[in-house]
């Protein structure tokens, strides 16, 4: 049984940070990509940061290139996201996925971002 389980959310104020973890199990972590994706209140889904299967390459969306790090570690299959200068628009339920090979999501982390 395949299982994203994401952990490291939580309340922060304007320009603090959060680290995001997500523990796969039950596929072979190292070959997929891995993607992070959100969802903020009454909104669609966004799309924020993938890696590829070894880590080596990164991409973010506009919103968040440099601020947000994706990074992996295969050894222990666990996807993350530090996300740092976090902005009020951040508030949202992060999810890990692999939604193309795997079809497979977390459960999502609510990180909120308030004063």
């Amino acid at each position: 049984q395949v299982q994203l389980v994401e952990s490291g959310g939580g309340v922060v104020q304007p320009g603090g940070s959060l680290r995001l973890s997500c523990a796969v199990s039950g596929l072979t972590f190292s070959t997929y990509w891995m993607h992070w994706v959100r969802q903020a209140p009454g909104k669609g889904l966004e799309w924020v940061s993938s890696t590829n299967s070894g880590g080596e390459s990164t991409y973010y969306a506009d919103s968040v290139r440099g601020r947000f790090t994706v990074s992996r570690d295969n050894a222990k299959s666990t996807l993350y996201l530090q996300m740092n200068s976090l902005k009020p628009e951040g508030t949202a339920v992060y999810y890990c996925a692999e939604p193309f090979d795997a079809g497979q999501w977390g459960q999502g982390a609510q990180g909120t971002v308030s004063s």
